[in-house]
């Protein structure tokens, strides 16, 4: 077997005093494909840096064979120091690397004249990911590669990476990724790694047999511990006997061996507090259509709800998802068509992309929406304390302001918050953003028992093979259709996955005044903006009342008695009408810009 390229021997990490890693290891061959797995918080980004050269560790040794080329590609990538986008992905590249960075840039739908300044997350880890590529490195270590891509993106990425020659190190909660590239695992598990030398796919299985082996020899330790302290009891320590004075001394070495195991993090419990149940159908859409200007988001399309299905909904982001997605809970009206919802539907919907999070807020307040120390579960009331152990958050975090929280813990927390609410119709969108595997497991399992309607908006196939009985996916030109079964069977049906809209792949920005005007267009959302985004919904639902109202006292004929009441009425009438139009035509304009932007998002709860 050749040396290894990089190895971290014996890696020691403390925080604040609070030890992170202990003892950990790693070794990278060449050509490897090697998962680095484990719960959030267990280390795995720190172990990936310092194994990048960007940290050093407490203790341990790093050692890399001379003249290998390694890139790193962090979580959140940093552009500040360049210029545009094509300056960043060419920093320290010669000509042909240029020229596959171009190549890359344009396949992840980037052209390379973006202002950095102007780049949403997940534009900023497309550059990143386009530079690392056409580096051509002899390792690459990717912390969270398909982070912020949709399928498109991360389709492309596997098929890349499965073609590159470097050795690869994965970060990743996307198991599909993971059983596609990994062949080699490494499990860090407080603060120790163990290694498998098979791909993820593999990974689960050894990990629970190792943990029942774990659970069986803790057992065993508690019941000699338990003999040795009946025999100190009960026997008795006579005079200086060195077999009695040995005795004590291994009973005290297993009763520290005991107290110095770092016990597992634990698993996140989820509960759903339910609703009546609702009528057999949930929603039925007949022929409903949205249109921005000349755009047409979502051609006429018809689908049947009913309740128990779960159902996916997948497409390039900019398709138009969350369009969809809002006139199907009944959030935005159809220029044309019919929507039908049952009877006593109760909707609860999680906004994964955290925009429901007060910074400021603590974690207490955000669960009880700032009414004191308990959570409200139906019919019973639960300290906020106890509510929140179920989600793995420390009796320390719970006054913690959420932007202290870590991606994982606010996600916890938004579920956790949603979790709460008395539902039986759930609105997901990206759900799975960054939870770890297992507590991914249990939100599939919880979604498998929940005996309400799911919608759900996924980029991770996986997932939506899990859980989805049918899928939504975007077919182009506005036009959605319903396939049977998970992302797979979709698949199999329509004889691909999910695509980068056509004028994403065709219209290509050619002179440089185009390219120029192209790299000023992206950019974030506004103060303005976003304000617009979150108070607009409010105002439509007060102008829809209005409009409802004012139609009331229309379809009374004792008004028309008075015919300039009348004719006032109708004026406001069709004043509300024109304000209600321009209002949903601005929510969807801007709607539209952050999704194209950011990905999608749907609401909050």
């Amino acid at each position: 077997m050749p040396p290894p390229l990089l190895s971290l021997r014996n890696i020691h990490l403390s925080f604040g005093g609070t030890p992170l890693l202990e003892g950990a290891d790693l070794e990278i061959f060449p050509a490897d494909r090697l998962c680095l797995v484990g719960r959030n918080g267990s280390g795995k980004s720190t172990l990936l840096k310092i194994a990048a050269g960007l940290i050093e560790p407490d203790g341990g040794e790093r050692t890399v064979q001379s003249g290998q080329g390694i890139r790193y590609l962090a979580q959140e990538p940093d552009l500040s120091a360049f210029a545009t986008v094509l300056d960043f992905a060419a920093s320290g590249l010669g000509d042909r690397e240029t020229h596959k960075a171009r190549e890359a840039l344009m396949a992840l739908g980037l052209d390379g004249s973006e202002a950095t300044d102007r780049l949403s997350g997940g534009e900023a880890k497309r550059a990143a990911l386009a530079q690392a590529l056409a580096a051509e490195p002899d390792l690459l270590l990717l912390d969270e590669p398909t982070n912020h891509l949709d399928l498109p993106a991360i389709e492309w990425l596997e098929t890349a990476l499965q073609r590159h020659p470097a050795a690869l190190v994965l970060i990743s909660h996307d198991r599909r990724f993971l059983e596609t590239l990994s062949r080699r695992t490494i499990w860090l598990d407080r603060g120790q790694t163990r290694a498998l030398d098979r791909g993820f796919s593999a990974f689960e299985a050894w990990r629970d047999k190792l943990l029942e082996e774990e659970d069986a020899e803790a057992h065993k330790l508690d019941r000699r511990i338990a003999r040795e302290v009946q025999w100190m009891h009960y026997g008795g320590v006579t005079a200086r006997r060195r077999r009695n004075e040995g005795r004590r001394r291994a009973l005290e070495a297993m009763r520290k061996e005991r107290r110095e195991a770092r016990a597992g993090i634990g698993q996140v419990k989820l509960t759903t507090v339910e609703a009546e149940a609702s009528g057999k159908l949930v929603v039925e859409a007949k022929e409903i259509a949205k249109s921005y200007g000349d755009r047409l988001i979502v051609a006429p399309f018809s689908i049947r709800i009913g309740r128990g299905d779960r159902v996916g909904i997948v497409g390039p982001n900019g398709a138009g998802k969350t369009t969809l997605l809002r006139m199907l809970t009944g959030a935005l009206s159809p220029d044309t068509g019919t929507l039908r919802q049952g009877a006593n539907v109760q909707m609860v919907a999680l906004d994964q992309h955290r925009a429901a999070l007060d910074p400021e807020a603590t974690v207490a307040e955000v669960l009880t929406r700032g009414t004191g120390d308990t959570v409200k579960l139906g019919n019973r009331s639960v300290h906020v304390q106890s509510y929140l152990k179920d989600f793995l958050f420390q009796p320390e975090q719970i006054r913690s302001p959420t932007r202290v929280l870590s991606g994982g813990e606010r996600g916890r927390l938004l579920l956790a918050r949603a979790l709460a609410e008395a539902s039986n119709l759930l609105v997901l969108d990206e759900p799975t953003n960054d939870l770890d595997l297992e507590t991914l497991d249990l939100l599939q399992e919880h979604i498998a028992d929940y005996p309400g309607t799911v919608l759900v908006v996924s980029h991770d196939r996986d997932f939506l093979d899990r859980v989805a009985t049918s899928i939504v996916a975007f077919e182009g030109e506005g036009r959605w259709v319903e396939y049977a079964g998970g992302y797979s069977d979709m698949v199999a049906q329509r004889g691909r996955g999910v695509e980068a809209p056509e004028a994403e792949r065709a219209a290509k920005p050619k002179s440089t005044a185009e390219k120029r005007q192209a790299g000023q267009a992206k950019r974030k959302l506004s103060f303005k903006e976003k304000h617009a985004l979150e108070t607009l919904p409010g105002k439509i639902t007060a102008a829809e009342a209005e409009i409802a109202s004012l139609t009331a006292k229309l379809a009374d004929p004792v008004i028309f008695r008075d015919a300039k009441a009348a004719k006032d009425i109708a004026t406001s009438l069709s004043g509300a009408r024109e304000r209600l139009a321009a209002m949903e035509e601005e929510w969807l304009t801007l709607e539209l810009l952050r999704e194209e932007l950011e990905g999608s998002t749907f609401g909050s709860v």
